[in-house]
């Protein structure tokens, strides 16, 4: 007997930390899973993503920028330190990601001079 997407998901859920290593997106394709809600694509999402978490899931880049991941609660990080806040449509515009891009900048050259990038440094002590 094959197991069904409930149980697929549940799989999902136990080994990323009760879906919060999950990136907002993913854990938005395991919700609609088990509501019942995917498409052929959706599935084939799912099926996509139960297979990288069996394989040892790594969160995706925020706009695909290297060591920029975003939270469930919004919060946009460098290497697991919050630099920022990003909520709504705005998240995913082209606006934010461009925004993410000079935020991704400013943190490498900052970690250049020994400052730890986090919300503060960021915004308050750059200069180039």
């Amino acid at each position: 007997m094959s197991a069904s997407l409930a149980d697929h998901a549940i799989e999902i859920l136990q080994k990323t930390n009760d879906g919060e290593d999950l990136d907002p997106k993913h854990l938005k394709i395991v919700e609609y899973a088990v509501n019942g809600l995917l498409n052929q694509t959706g599935l084939h999402l799912f099926y996509d993503l139960l297979e990288n978490v069996r394989g040892g899931y790594v969160r995706p880049w925020f706009h695909g920028v290297e060591h920029v991941t975003r939270n469930h609660q919004g919060y946009v990080l460098w290497k697991g330190v919050a630099i920022e806040h990003y909520s709504g449509a705005y998240a995913h515009s082209d606006e934010a990601a461009e925004n993410i891009r000079e935020l991704a900048r400013r943190c490498a050259i900052l970690e250049g001079k020994g400052v730890t990038p986090d919300t503060n440094s960021v915004v308050w002590q750059w200069s180039e």
